[in-house]
């Protein structure tokens, strides 16, 4: 090939699997392209299993022989490759998340992005859990279910709700992974370019841009595994796998027929053509079979994978069926594979297709020997990867940490935020301390006020945590605020504004409701304090009744409901209440006639009983007041005696027991005032914080007995 007639720029594109590396290199010329150098490379040993280099030198070496072919295939030199990382090698989580709520609130998209952020933080807990300190990059995500106060719903968005749900499936791909490509490519002297992941490879060949708006599952039949993704609205959505492939069903042939494991390759393949099929078997005995008879022997396997598949494909979509299924890689050519998976999915066999030679269309082969197959599709797709330039991994700055994050196509502000472990909590606006108390018994509850949004730039530009991101883009964050913490008085409470009414010497008499507080009358002007109990009286006693009406109960008898009274009885609405002078003689014997006209008085005007009410409250707080203050003073007393006696707390940090001084709380940052570490040490290193086994912060509450481990790491 003359090197003259090769464009200045080609992609060199190496999809390294588990049982060869296949390179391609080529360009794109009028949205077709062109393969100008091709070749394929065994690995000599087991130095790769299921998509995981377990020998880097071994696949370095084998990379080094895949470059060295081709660029003798071009007459120049190559220095950049994109790669893929295996779709196997991906982690699924699927975790359920609660929002609950005060009251009963409208459900926005602002809380719906919340609760699945929420969902994305849990999936990062568990899979730490699972895999301990691997760093892990997520690749995607989709919510399953949503529910709406524990009812499962299909759109949260404009309903009212006491609580909403998610079920969240997240992909992740572990970080040593895609170190391990990294350093194998860079050892046979080449730079990555361009990384994705195997199965966004197969779909930019397999599945058109225009189709995947679709919702549609894309499987990828290897020889150890089978990766499946789903697309929906234009991204992929969903990620997964199976360990089941094309290896066990020549795994079958082999026991079946007593051959090795080439040659039952050979029979497998057979199974789909119409002639008999002759090989030898160990024993170097000539056998022929029947494709038929081999399809029979393979059936119960191919059933098995299909299965498996089907019912992968439905949970990663939510727990139903997907509308197509594109099928590549060498495993899917198995004859009947296709037409089981569309019974399994309950999809008409035409809606369920092996993708090789008519998806390559667009792909030409400058070597002649190359036949377009489903087992190109990948090499392929990992070039034409290169030139969406989405779809691989990225770095960006967040608050001067610089990060790597897999560009799904749909990044924002949130993504790197979740990556370099930024709260979410952090990110929307914080309501302050609630208050909560009782009235009459019953519990009640003000929400605190809101705060203020966290403040993103990007590249210095004013943005939000919605905002999309790119390469080496500069995010700043300042955390969200805390509102104010609610406040009320007794005035502002409903109840509070309630009156009771009396007859009093046949005139209507309105009078404000008693409140009492822990057990002490309070004025309307009490700041209502946490677990407070506060209690509106829905009666007057006949002393508190006289003395709202400035009536000296010394000189009088006084009658409810006709009824002689003390000073102590309790008078309700709509109670009739007559009072005289004592010299009255033969009260208990007088008629209700005779009282009415010896006890009537001038009735007060509106605006009377209002100064009443007032001067009667100012009594009050006159009153009141110096009982409170002793009651204070009481209070202060007694948490003086309980802090004089209160003990400090054991903790272990690093292994080594500390005492804390006695205080009302502590936080993990309490540690540093009594244990020798030096936080501006950190060297370009990151901090390593645990409790209890489990990654937190210095703000975190610490308990008794709590184990810290606090320590820098590479």
């Amino acid at each position: 090939m003359e090197q003259t007639r090769l464009p200045e720029h080609m992609v060199f594109g190496l999809d390294i699997g588990t049982r060869s590396i296949v390179g391609s290199v080529g360009y794109l010329e009028r949205d077709k392209f062109k393969v100008v150098a091709h070749c394929v490379k065994e690995h000599d040993t087991r130095a790769m299993m299921d998509g995981q280099i377990h020998d880097i030198q071994k696949v370095g070496s084998s990379i080094s022989y895949v470059k060295n072919q081709l660029e003798r295939q071009l007459g120049r030199e190559l220095h950049e490759v994109c790669i893929a990382a295996a779709g196997r090698v991906l982690k699924t989580v699927t975790v359920h998340v609660d929002m609950e709520f005060e009251q009963e609130e409208a459900v926005d998209g602002e809380k719906i992005y919340s609760l699945e952020l929420s969902g994305i933080e849990k999936a990062y807990e568990e899979i730490h859990k699972e895999q301990g300190d691997i760093s892990f990059f997520c690749v995607g995500y989709t919510v399953v279910k949503y529910y709406l106060n524990h009812y499962m719903i299909g759109n949260l968005e404009g309903h009212k709700a006491k609580s909403i749900s998610a079920d969240v499936l997240a992909t992740f791909l572990p970080d040593e992974v895609v170190e391990d490509l990294y350093t194998s490519v860079q050892m046979a002297g080449l730079e990555v370019a361009n990384l994705t992941l195997e199965p966004i490879a197969a779909i930019n060949v397999a599945i058109p841009q225009q189709y995947r708006l679709l919702n549609i599952a894309l499987v990828d039949v290897g020889a150890g595994t089978s990766d499946i993704c789903i697309t929906k609205d234009g991204s992929i959505v969903a990620y997964g796998m199976i360990p089941h492939a094309g290896d066990e069903i020549t795994e079958a042939l082999v026991k079946k027929y007593l051959v090795d494991f080439d040659t039952a390759e050979k029979i497998k393949l057979g199974a789909g053509k119409s002639r008999q099929i002759s090989f030898k078997d160990i024993m170097g005995l000539p056998q022929k079979v029947s494709p038929q008879e081999v399809r029979t022997a393979c059936k119960p396997i191919v059933d098995m994978i299909a299965k498996e598949t089907g019912e992968k494909i439905k949970e990663l979509n939510g727990g139903k069926s997907v509308s197509a299924v594109f099928v590549v890689g060498g495993g899917g050519k198995v004859f009947g594979f296709t037409k089981a998976l569309a019974g399994y999915l309950k999809l008409s066999e035409a809606r369920v297709a092996l993708r090789g030679e008519e998806v390559l269309g667009d792909v030409t082969f400058v070597q002649e020997e190359i036949k377009k197959d489903p087992l190109l599709v990948t090499p392929i797709g990992i070039c034409m990867n290169f030139y969406d330039q989405k779809n691989n991994f990225i770095f960006v700055s967040i608050n001067g940490e610089r990060i790597k994050l897999y560009d799904n196509n749909k990044l924002t502000v949130v993504d790197a935020a979740i990556q370099v472990g930024y709260p979410n909590e952090w990110l929307f606006p914080r309501r302050g301390q609630e208050l909560t108390f009782y009235v009459d018994g019953k519990a009640r509850m003000i929400r605190g006020m809101s705060g203020e949004p966290a403040e993103i730039t990007i590249n210095g530009k004013k943005s939000n945590m919605y905002s999309s991101i790119n390469k080496n883009d500069i995010i700043t964050i300042t955390e969200s605020t805390i509102g104010e913490p609610a406040s009320c008085t007794l005035e502002k409470l409903p109840e509070y504004k309630a009156d009771i009414r009396f007859h009093i010497n046949g005139k209507n008499v309105v009078c404000p409701k008693f409140t009492h507080v822990n057990g002490v009358l309070q004025p309307g002007t009490y700041q209502i304090q946490t677990q407070d109990n506060i209690i509106f009286l829905d009666y007057y006693t006949v002393e508190q009744l006289m003395t709202f009406l400035d009536i000296d109960m010394s000189d009088i008898a006084v009658y409810v409901n006709n009824q002689l009274a003390e000073e102590n009885d309790k008078v309700y609405e709509n109670f009739d209440v007559l009072w005289k002078q004592k010299e009255y003689k033969d009260l208990a014997q007088a008629e209700p006639e005779d009282i009415h006209k010896e006890l009537d008085f001038e009735e007060k005007t509106e605006e009377e009983n209002i100064e009443s009410h007032k001067d009667y409250n100012s009594k009050m707080e006159d009153e009141t007041g110096t009982a409170q203050q002793h009651k204070e003073e009481e209070k202060k007393e007694k948490e003086t005696e309980k802090e004089a006696v209160k003990k400090g707390i054991t903790v272990w940090v690093n292994e080594e027991q500390i005492e804390l001084k006695p205080k009302e709380q502590y936080r993990i940052v309490d540690i540093l005032d009594v244990y020798p570490f030096d936080v501006e040490q950190a060297a370009g290193r990151k901090l390593r914080l645990l409790q209890n086994e489990t990654e937190t912060n210095f703000s975190e509450f610490l308990h008794e007995n709590d184990r810290i481990v606090l320590g820098w790491h590479e």
